[in-house]
């Protein structure tokens, strides 16, 4: 099976840009919970984030950093979550995570209750159109690169 991440680096999936460079890109996430949720992720296919080396992740945590600024001014969160967990996609990645509540960080919303038992599943977050996350992608853009 491919990785989702890399066909969206080698531009056979779509994706809401909001920041490439030679080493990172950061998109839109296609199943958010809320405006503004994005991922950053190294170009280089690397499985585990703890293998990513130290200047690219140092360059995914400045990224993370301008955009979550950006984000708060844009989207007006109480907060911005930031999460590194390994799961759903084998491709190192962070997550921004913008938050209204302390729930948001959590996975309070993939969770549901069927027959009596609880479930996690991303079936009760609906895809976010493209054109909404195109628009998104361009108001996180600006000034939100490591160097910008």
């Amino acid at each position: 099976m491919s990785c989702p991440f890399c066909e969206i680096v080698a531009k056979r999936a779509p994706a809401s840009v909001i920041y490439q460079d030679d080493a990172i890109m950061a998109f839109m996430t296609l199943r958010s919970f809320a405006a503004g949720e994005c991922t950053i992720i190294p170009i280089a296919h690397i499985d585990h984030f703890s293998d990513v080396p130290d200047d690219i992740a140092q360059r995914i945590i400045v990224a993370a950093q301008r955009i979550s600024r950006r984000m708060r001014t844009v989207f007006a969160p109480k907060r911005v979550g930031m999460i590194v967990h390994g799961y759903g996609v084998q491709h190192a990645h962070l997550i921004l995570v913008p938050q209204n509540g302390p729930n948001d960080i959590t996975s309070v919303h993939y969770v549901s209750i069927e027959d009596g038992a609880i479930r996690i599943s991303l079936k009760n977050i609906p895809f976010t159109p493209r054109d909404v996350l195109d628009e998104h992608a361009r108001l996180l853009s600006d000034n939100s690169g490591p160097t910008g």
